[in-house]
């Protein structure tokens, strides 16, 4: 079953929103979770990552002290919480399960499982 992702929506820069995933199939096996994003014509991106045993986060330059991951293991829900929202915030994000590397969060190899995501946009 493909993670479903949840939450976006638009807001204004300086804004917040909390983002969920449900991913029962990856995060009730203790996977590793990440949120990523892809903004038009631009690369899919990791965005945030945690570690379900002990909840080790790692999150990209670009978000650190903005937005918080997070994950309730009784629900099998991953969220992130994004706060002082920017234009450059926009783009549609998506849960998967992760591996950090060279200091990046990428999805784990041979992943093909992506859900539909939720789309974020931050006007100025």
């Amino acid at each position: 079953v493909q993670p479903v992702e949840s939450g976006g929506g638009s807001v204004q820069a300086g804004g917040s929103l909390r983002l969920s995933c449900t991913a029962s199939k990856y995060t009730a096996d203790s996977y590793r979770m990440g949120w990523f994003r892809q903004a038009p014509g631009k690369e899919r991106e990791g965005v945030a990552a945690i570690y379900p045993i002990g909840g080790t986060t790692y999150y990209a330059d670009s978000v650190k002290g903005r937005f918080t991951i997070s994950q309730d293991n009784a629900k099998n829900t991953l969220y992130l919480q994004m706060n002082s929202l920017k234009p450059e915030d926009t783009a549609m994000y998506y849960c998967a399960p992760a591996r950090v590397s060279g200091g990046l969060v990428r999805v784990i190899p041979g992943f093909t499982d992506w859900g539909q995501g939720t789309q974020v946009t931050v006007s100025s």
